[in-house]
């Protein structure tokens, strides 16, 4: 029996220690990129293992995480971050942009639901799930949550917050007042919408965009830890969104930030901790579209 015990003890430990499998590719462009599923430390430069990502990010009490939105790879890989590091500590909770502080309450009353077992028939209906973001792609994540112990919390602005914000521009101060970093939200703004939107709304656009940073850091820093937020890839660089209003704004091991690109896409250090390369979606001319909508 002696002689047993210590292989007991290595086998236990190497199960405590195992990973969830990674999910499959799903998205159809870059399966043949060198750059495919490399994860890098973009402080250091170096490429590292999931389970070395893992171990940063256990570390830390806030873990913001950016995706393109219409990605599958991209939701899958959170689910497998979210699993997997709830077994090195106990996760806090689960923010998420595309939760409205209105939606809160559908959403403890559907969790305290799930605790006792009872899903409701039409999920997005109780959640009251918004159309602009797609239930098939976001689904598989909010379904886990919502069955864990740790809160699923909003992180976005209501439709009237929105509204007071275009009929009156808050005042902002410090890095996020910056010149140079309203000036290339701007102009990420007018290219997103394809050089159509007129002048004179972009002011009130940009305050949009940089109260809902805000909402997200302050969501963020009253949330238990750790907490992890879900956001659009702009919204969590270190340089223009979240990061620029929390509490623990400066590099330190409070925060990190994992940014999920498509291969031939690039993250530069002062953007992201992290970033893991997955294949691209096609590229699809929304612009040409709008263009000729608008004719």
């Amino acid at each position: 029996m002696r002689l047993l015990l210590p292989l007991v003890v290595i086998l236990l430990t190497a199960a405590c220690q195992s990973l969830p499998p990674l999910p499959a590719w799903q998205s159809p462009e870059g399966l043949e990129h060198p750059d495919l599923g490399r994860i890098v430390d973009l402080q250091s430069g170096e490429q590292i293992s999931p389970r070395r990502l893992l171990d940063e990010l256990a570390k830390v009490d806030e873990v913001l995480v950016g995706e393109r939105h219409d990605n599958p790879d991209h939701h899958a890989l959170q689910l497998w971050l979210l699993q997997a590091l709830a077994q090195r500590r106990a996760q806090g909770s689960l923010l998420l942009e595309m939760l409205n502080p209105d939606q809160q309450d559908k959403v403890a009353k559907v969790q305290a639901l799930v605790d006792r077992g009872q899903w409701p028939a039409d999920l997005p209906a109780a959640l009251d799930w918004q159309k602009g973001w797609e239930w098939r792609l976001y689904a598989p994540l909010v379904k886990h949550a919502l069955a864990q112990p740790y809160p699923l919390l909003s992180a976005n602005l209501d439709r009237e917050e929105i509204m007071r914000v275009y009929r009156r521009i808050p005042t902002l101060t410090g890095a996020a007042a910056d010149k140079n970093v309203q000036g290339i939200l701007l102009a990420q703004i007018r290219t997103s919408h394809c050089d159509l939107l007129p002048e004179k709304q972009l002011p009130a656009m940009l305050a949009v965009q940089q109260q809902r940073d805000l909402r997200m850091a302050e969501q963020l820093n009253s949330a238990p830890k750790p907490a992890m937020l879900v956001a659009g890839a702009f919204h969590v660089r270190r340089d223009l969104g979240v990061p620029l209003y929390l509490s623990s704004r400066d590099r330190n091991p409070a925060t990190r930030v994992l940014m999920f690109v498509e291969v031939g896409d690039r993250a530069p250090s002062d953007q992201a901790d992290f970033v893991w390369f997955t294949p691209a979606q096609p590229q699809q001319d929304h612009c040409a579209e709008l263009r000729k909508a608008t004719e």
